[in-house]
């Protein structure tokens, strides 16, 4: 059964009025997963980590007996032998007990080469996902005592049995005389198409873990996904490359940009950063819906404020080695933060995975696009298993299930303020489909909801201003300040204000400086804004204005700190 195109990516049409939804995304809703799909695992040794599952199993509907208590340790770190005493052995047994597998048996023949063997199949399932509970390890550490045949014949940077203990997990479903600890296992997922068929019996048990910084984090992740079920997941994509042409690590990029078409082609504002330098603290993001980017050890730049912009059912990715090296905290590396900061989906590597072995963000986002649920979009995404790739959020999370046009009828029966967002995607479709900016621009204005929308009015800016248009442009950036938006947003705006006006040398470009300072104090790009402010002021000969600007870097410590 293949998941339809719900969102449109596939079968794009934009209609008649710009405001106006229609085409293929009309048909069935894809068929969601159940609760009684999952089987939530927690650590027994930790009442946060029952509290989770409880929470989970009640919101899901998951049945009381799929949930399983293991006595474990409470670090996020344990040994193999640990590994398979308390967590693999006692999960094989009870999904054997409770008929969750049924397993098929095959004679191989012995050879001259090898002798002969029982091979276990699983023939039938009752369970796709397997969601670990905040408590529950991480990693399973690097055991270099452990001995198996055959593993001098792997490449040596691949000669290694430590693992992520969701990747590790996700191979149950296979014989483990079949299966070598040491190296990667090929996903038979990746590039899967077809989402029904990834269950156990085509060879892998998808796993992910409700986690986090706190046992309060974890449970987010499933509340936050359920409401982005129910109203959509909106907002703005942000895609941070490196701008590299050329070289070994050309492909992490070329997976960045792709995914950042996919965006741009659904509809969805798009903001795609091809520095090499990772997105910079100056730059205010707001209404965060999607996040991809690489490459630092920490969290960086506008994520490391207290608080970011994300919006319910955010799905945030930062490529990087040790993403995951940890993620109970929420300062370190990035997995922790982003979901600390409000995330609800999120991947990380905890070991060394590899570039071509961490997950394939063009297959990710365009799975999700299509309709895939968060789990079947990670696992088919992954060129390996048995190897490094936590994925952590709510298996059952599935973003873009719902027709647009059934959407924007339950927006539409509530009032709901993200309405205004199926606007921005149909202005966005339309401009995607060669429709002439200045056609645009003239059916927007004439739009009595644009006028009442800071998020459509910051748009309509926007493109005044590509068309060349200043005051239209400035008269619609003012309008979006009055109408209640998010702080990043409001910030965003009122530097491109002062862009629009910098380039007219005339006071109100200094004008909209000293208002930025005056609503912004804390913003970190302040001192190059005053600097060029001054500049201004002494070109136009206005003394009131430039004693204005230097009394504004003065309340700021000085000038000396400002001076190129």
């Amino acid at each position: 059964m293949m998941r339809r195109d719900p969102w449109g990516l596939l079968a794009r049409c934009v209609g008649g009025g710009i405001l106006l939804l229609g085409g293929p995304e009309g048909g069935d809703c894809a068929e969601l997963s159940e609760g009684k799909e999952v089987v939530v695992v927690y650590n027994r040794n930790l009442p946060a980590s029952l509290a989770v599952a409880e929470h989970y199993a009640a919101k899901r509907e998951v049945p009381r007996r799929q949930l399983i208590g293991l006595d474990l340790p409470k670090e996020e770190t344990l040994s193999r032998s640990a590994f398979t005493r308390q967590l693999e052995v006692p999960l094989k047994q009870r999904f054997r007990d409770e008929k969750w597998f049924e397993y098929d048996y095959q004679v191989v023949p012995a050879t001259r080469e090898r002798v002969g063997s029982v091979v276990r199949t699983v023939k039938k399932s009752t369970v796709r996902y397997l969601a670990l509970c905040y408590g529950v390890p991480l990693r399973i550490a690097s055991d270099p005592e452990f001995d198996e045949e055959g593993s001098e014949k792997i490449r040596i940077e691949l000669r290694r049995n430590e693992a992520a203990v969701d990747s590790e997990l996700a191979v149950l479903p296979i014989d483990p005389n079949q299966r070598p600890i040491y190296g990667p296992l090929t996903n038979p997922f990746f590039g899967a198409t077809n989402s029904f068929m990834m269950k156990p019996e085509t060879g892998v048990l998808m796993v992910t873990r409700l986690d986090g910084p706190t046992p309060e984090t974890a449970k987010r992740l499933v509340d936050l996904a359920m409401q982005a079920e129910e109203d959509g997941l909106w907002g703005r994509a942000y895609f941070d490359l490196r701008g590299l042409t050329s070289g070994e690590y050309k492909i992490g990029d070329d997976w960045i940009a792709r995914a950042a078409e996919f965006s741009r082609q659904v509809g969805i504002e798009t903001h795609v950063d091809t520095e090499p330098e990772t997105i910079p603290a100056t730059l205010p993001i707001s209404h965060i819906g999607l996040y991809a980017g690489w490459y630092t050890s920490h969290v960086a730049g506008p994520f490391r404020a207290p608080r970011v912009e994300f919006m319910p059912g955010a799905i945030a990715y930062h490529l990087h080695s040790f993403s995951a090296e940890t993620i109970r905290s929420p300062s370190l590396h990035w997995v922790g933060p982003l979901l600390d900061r409000g995330a609800t989906a999120t991947m990380g590597c905890v070991y060394e995975p590899y570039l071509a072995l961490t997950p394939n963000l063009e297959v990710f986002f365009s799975r999700i696009f299509l309709g895939f649920g968060f789990a079947e979009a990670a696992y088919a995404s992954q060129q390996a298993v048995s190897w490094q790739t936590t994925v952590v959020g709510d298996p059952l999370y599935r973003p873009f299930s719902k027709p647009l046009n059934l959407l924007a009828t339950e927006l539409a029966a509530k009032k709901s303020p993200l309405s205004q967002w199926l606007g921005m995607m149909n202005v966005n479709r339309a401009l995607v489909g060669n429709r002439p900016v200045g056609e645009v621009v003239r059916l927007m204005a004439q739009d009595a909801g644009v006028q009442l929308s800071a998020i459509l009015s910051e748009k309509l800016a926007d493109l005044y201003r590509q068309d060349g248009k200043v005051d239209e442009s400035e008269a619609a950036y003012r309008r979006a300040l009055r109408l209640n938006p998010s702080p990043n947003q409001a910030l965003r705006i009122r530097l491109r204000l002062v862009a629009l006006l910098a380039d007219q040398d005339q006071p109100e470009g200094v004008e909209a400086v000293l208002d930025l300072v005056d609503r912004h104090p804390a913003y970190s790009g302040l001192g190059p804004l005053l600097q060029d402010a001054l500049g201004m002021a002494k070109r136009l000969g206005d003394q009131d204005l430039g004693a204005r600007v230097q009394m504004a870097r003065n309340s700021r410590g000085g000038a000396k700190p400002l001076d190129p």
